[in-house]
């Protein structure tokens, strides 16, 4: 067990996990510059004071997952020992939160590159900057969570068999489950193109606020794409990448999108970076 400082840079949209109920992958940056992936984190369910935003430092004892071979994968080992140590702003065009990011991450731009070192079990988090980005598209999917996996969470809930500690709330809703599946299509440094899936949370609380202003899904899915296609673009984009522990080394391309860095364009800023 040891106690470590991380700069939280990704939390997912929940998801449904048959052992631990819901769930947001949640993934930092060390003091010392490397990545950490802190799981199972079931975020939503703490009690406001144990919970902690994007661009927080805090500090809490961890371990090492060993149900999960990504070399950055670690548990909690108690969530009520979380200690909040303060939020980076974006200030003075982002300056902290870029010397935070861009300076202790190595940031790829091949993605053959970043595929071999993930398939070597090197890394299984990383910073990617895209070179061109070609499209913004959405998929429908399964409108409502599996019947028999939610109905097997609900009851664990209610007996209290999942995380019973009096740092969770008692009176608790498992969130909505996305009808959409949102993308980026985009190219490397070396040409090649792909399309990644985009699991940040942001994406998916953007997506429900759209849908109370607008008239039908279709308003609020072009709405989604204005502000990650045409505000994003606009400025210095980065993917924060992740992969799954199921596909992590099985799928030809294992990573989805678990964030985006979206600093301004500033060159005088980003001098030595």
């Amino acid at each position: 067990m040891q106690k470590e400082k991380i700069l939280i840079t990704v939390k997912t949209y929940p998801t449904l996990s048959s052992t631990y109920g819901e769930l947001a992958c949640t993934a930092g940056i060390k003091e010392d510059g490397s990545w950490i992936r802190i799981y199972p984190v079931p975020f939503r369910r703490l009690k406001e004071y144990y919970q902690f935003e994007k661009y927080a430092w805090i500090e809490l004892p961890l371990e090492k997952n060993r149900k999960d071979p990504r070399p950055e994968s670690y548990r909690p080992i108690d969530l009520s020992q979380i200690k909040h140590l303060g939020v980076i702003d974006t200030s003075n065009k982002w300056r902290e939160r870029k010397e935070a990011v861009l300076k202790r991450l190595y940031c790829f731009s091949d993605m053959a590159e970043l595929i071999q070192k993930a398939k070597n079990n090197e890394l299984s988090l990383a910073l990617f900057k895209p070179n061109r980005l070609i499209d913004f598209v959405w998929n429908e999917v399964e409108r409502d969570w599996d019947q028999r996996r939610l109905d097997r969470v609900l009851a664990e809930l209610k007996q209290g068999m999942l995380f019973p500690q009096d740092h969770f709330q008692e009176d608790f809703k498992i969130v909505r489950k996305l009808p959409y599946r949102f993308s980026y299509k985009f190219q490397d440094v070396n040409g090649r193109t792909g399309t990644l899936m985009i699991e940040d949370w942001e994406i998916g609380a953007l997506f429900w606020n759209c849908m109370k202003t607008s008239k039908n899904e279709q308003e609020a899915l072009e709405k989604v794409k204005f502000k990650y296609w045409d505000t994003f673009g606009k400025t210095d984009l980065y993917f924060f990448f992740g992969t799954t522990k199921e596909w992590h080394l099985r799928a030809p391309n294992p990573f989805v999108i678990i964030g985006l860095f979206t600093p301004p364009k500033d060159k005088q800023m980003y001098l030595g970076f």
